[in-house]
């Protein structure tokens, strides 16, 4: 063991849980007021740069509308829907005698178009940005053109003398295999050992090639990037460093404040937004934290939530150490039911921009994740992949955890706001689970 990780262990309750797999709540030692960090965060990602990123998804619509029917209804923007969970709400309190306040909603970035899971906005944006960027290069395309053209054969032929490779553990190379095998890539997606099978098939049947590590995502990572790396015409989507995948998943909350107020809830002091994201190596909840900042500032408070098994985002931002911070280094191995959650090293990128704007960071064990899931579909007729259900953690836990009711005493969080409050769980991935996979997960 590290001598950081024993120096924690020592020094905090939350790290002993955390070398015992425990499940705990992390609160954010450096967060701070968004109006301190606002200017600080725009050098690195700007409000432009967000607002560039959604006019792009908007002149790929039309190529999206035509390639992948199933968003014909929302004409070609890939967004998933808000769901009120009253009935899982009140199962929840009485299952766990617990007290949930305020509204409970479901984001369900599981039933996304395309690629079933929250990666299929910031994958299949970079995928789109790297074709934009080539066609105009080689001057076949220009930016007022109708990007439906590029379901076209030449354009096609086009890509396929380039390939894209991504390092994954399973959702991520699903979002970017799906849709660079669409526009005509050749497509490489490395996969660790925590992967499921039935992903792996699923790139297979589009064509992918899927190379398979007996290690963690982190080593498939690495060799993607190296191999990628010898290819001059081999574009590597790099999950730990990529600026790209992380304005795809900051558009988000513009989708969602708007879906919210459609819905008629007000998001301000009086009325707070509390949202929990389960976190893998960070980049997708890390772009919507961020992005659901530049929104709601102070008025949205975000907890990741990770297997108690890879808790490595908690990690690096609590010893400052960053992707150099490892689960290893606290004598925790296995292997995660949370497939998409299971990475033993964080983002440097996302630790260190979101290091101010997260709440904290949530624990959960792998049992509690099939009991979640299974509540959900009895009593909301939702399925979700395990993983996903990371989420269910923080309205379980925040109201009920010696460290969650100091949170809400250190920001004024009262009972009455708390009354006032929507609480709203992001569903990662699930939508494209076999059924023989949903079997098997229902009899575990």
């Amino acid at each position: 063991m590290k001598a950081y990780a024993s120096e924690m262990i020592k020094r905090d309750s939350v790290f002993r849980d955390i070398a015992e797999k425990r499940e705990t709540l992390w609160l954010n030692d450096k967060y701070l007021p968004y109006d301190m960090v606002d200017a600080l965060c725009q050098l690195i990602v700007s409000d432009s740069d967000i607002e560039d990123a959604e006019k792009r998804l908007h002149r790929f619509a039309p190529y999206i509308m035509k390639c992948f029917p199933e968003t014909v209804n929302s004409r070609g923007i890939i967004e998933s829907p808000l769901k009120d969970i009253k009935a899982m709400q009140r199962r929840m309190e009485k299952e766990f005698d617990i007290s949930i306040p305020g509204r409970l909603f479901l984001k369900m970035d599981s039933h996304l178009p395309i690629a079933g899971s929250v990666k299929a906005r910031g994958g299949i944006y970079e995928v789109l940005k790297h074709a934009e960027a080539l066609a105009v290069e080689a001057g076949i395309l220009s930016y007022s053109d109708n990007y439906e053209q590029l379901a076209e054969k030449k354009y096609k032929d086009f890509f396929s003398r380039y390939t894209v490779q991504v390092g994954s553990t399973g959702n991520l190379g699903l979002s970017i295999g799906i849709m660079s095998a669409a526009l005509g890539f050749r497509v490489k997606v490395h996969m660790s050992a925590d992967a499921k099978q039935w992903k792996k098939d699923l790139l297979r049947s589009k064509g992918v090639e899927v190379i398979e590590y007996n290690d963690d995502y982190s080593k498939a990572v690495a060799e993607g990037r190296r191999l990628s790396d010898e290819d001059p015409m081999s574009y590597f989507v790099d999950d730990e460093y990529s600026v790209a995948l992380f304005l795809g998943y900051a558009v988000a909350a513009k989708r969602l404040k708007h879906q919210l107020d459609e819905m008629d809830i007000t998001v301000d002091a009086e009325h707070p937004l509390i949202v929990y994201i389960p976190c893998g190596v960070g980049g997708a909840p890390g772009g919507i934290l961020y992005g659901l900042k530049r929104i709601f500032g102070d008025n949205v408070h975000v907890f990741f939530c990770e297997p108690v098994l890879f808790p490595s985002v908690l990690i690096g931002m609590a010893s400052d150490l960053y992707e150099k911070a490892n689960v290893a280094d606290f004598d925790i191995h296995g292997i995660s039911e949370a497939d998409g959650l299971a990475c033993a090293s964080p983002s440097g990128f996302v630790t260190r921009i979101d290091r101010n704007l997260l709440s904290g960071d949530f624990t959960i064990q792998d049992e509690k994740l099939y009991t979640f899931m299974r509540m959900l579909m009895e009593t909301e007729d939702v399925r979700i992949e395990p993983s996903s259900c990371a989420a269910f953690i923080g309205p379980h836990s925040l109201m009920n955890a010696r460290n969650g009711l100091s949170y809400l005493k250190a920001h004024d969080l009262t009972p009455s706001l708390m009354k006032n409050a929507t609480q709203l769980c992001w569903a990662t991935g699930g939508n494209l689970v076999p059924e023989k996979v949903w079997q098997e997960y229902l009899s575990k």
